[in-house]
C-alpha cells in the first residue's frame, strides 16, 4: 500500500465548513473527495501537523484534531531536521517558513510516496518541485510526489 503524508492545509480544508469563497469551496470539495479514498493509502501526518492544527480557535482545532485521530504520526528526528535545514540553506524553502521544509523532510526521510497539500507557494510549487526531488535523491532519500488532493485523485 502506498504511503501518503497529509500536510496541514489539507487537514484544515477537510475539517472546515464550506466556504463562501468559490475557490476555497472547490478545494474543500476536492479534499472531501480525496478523504473518501484514504483507505487506499497508509496515511501519515507529523508532529508539525498536530502543532499547526492545534492552534487558533479551540472549537475548530478540536474538529481538525478529530479528522486526523486515526492517522499515524511521524516523530521529529535529527535526520528530518537536517534535511529541512538543507532545503532552507539551498534556498528551496524560505527560512521564514521552516514548517514547510519540515513537511517535505518528514515525507522524504520516512520514504513516503506522496505529500498532499494545498500549499502552492512553498511546497507544491512548479518552480521548486523538481529541485526538491533532485535534492532528496542527492541526500539519499526516495523523493515523494508532491501533489494537491485534486492531482492525487486524478
Amino acid at each position: 500500500m502506498k504511503k501518503l503524508y497529509i500536510e496541514t492545509s489539507v487537514v484544515s480544508y477537510a475539517a472546515s465548513e464550506i466556504s463562501k469563497d468559490i475557490i476555497i469551496a472547490a478545494h474543500q470539495i476536492l479534499t472531501s473527495e480525496m478523504w473518501n479514498k484514504l483507505s487506499n493509502f497508509d496515511v501519515y501526518i507529523s508532529e508539525i501537523v498536530i502543532d499547526e492544527i492545534s492552534n487558533g480557535n479551540k472549537e475548530n482545532a478540536i474538529k481538525r484534531l478529530k479528522v486526523v485521530e486515526d492517522f499515524k504520526i511521524l516523530e521529529l528526528t535529527n535526520e528530518v531536521e537536517n534535511f529541512a535545514y538543507t532545503l532552507i540553506t539551498r534556498k528551496l524553502i524560505p527560512d521564514k517558513c521552516p514548517e514547510d521544509a519540515l513537511h517535505i523532510a518528514f515525507a522524504a526521510v520516512n520514504n513516503i510516496d506522496f505529500i498532499v497539500t494545498w500549499n502552492f507557494k512553498h511546497i507544491n510549487n512548479i518552480n521548486i518541485k523538481n529541485k526538491i526531488r533532485l535534492l532528496a535523491e542527492e541526500s539519499g532519500f526516495a523523493p515523494p510526489v508532491i501533489c494537491s488532493p485534486e492531482e492525487l485523485i486524478g
